[in-house]
């Protein structure tokens, strides 16, 4: 199974200077953990993820004032559609991350989560015997 057959094609990409809070309330209206940090001024792709606004929050720093920027993970490993699930699945665990931006000619057109690899490679719930 590909990369492009586990992915959710729902990108919310996110300027650097969106704060926490407004990053925060746009991932939960898509039920989505992650957004792509888009640096207009010099093209470069970044990624925020829940994890990142939970850490700030927990340093007690305020989601209303700090900004998306200082929370970006830039040096970003990218999955490509055709990648398999196994080589995203290796990334993933060497990485320590939980989040794949998937690119095609350069764009990002999906992110892949540890959770939609573990949905592909689970089997289906059976209903409980009655």
């Amino acid at each position: 199974m590909l990369v492009r057959d586990a992915m959710s094609t729902v990108v919310l990409t996110i300027g650097p200077a969106h704060t926490l809070r407004k990053a925060a309330a746009l991932m939960s209206a898509r039920r989505i953990g992650a957004a792509v940090v888009l640096d207009p001024d010099d093209s470069a792709l970044g990624i925020l993820t829940e994890r990142d606004i939970l850490n700030s929050i927990g340093l007690g720093q305020s989601p209303d004032t700090e900004r998306a920027h200082a929370h970006t993970t830039t040096d970003v490993v990218f999955a490509t559609p055709t990648w398999t699930l196994e080589e995203a699945a290796s990334a993933m665990a060497h990485g320590g991350f939980r989040h794949l931006i998937v690119l095609e000619h350069g764009e990002p057109v999906g992110i892949v989560s540890v959770r939609d690899i573990i949905r592909c490679w689970a089997p289906l719930r059976q209903p409980a015997p009655a």
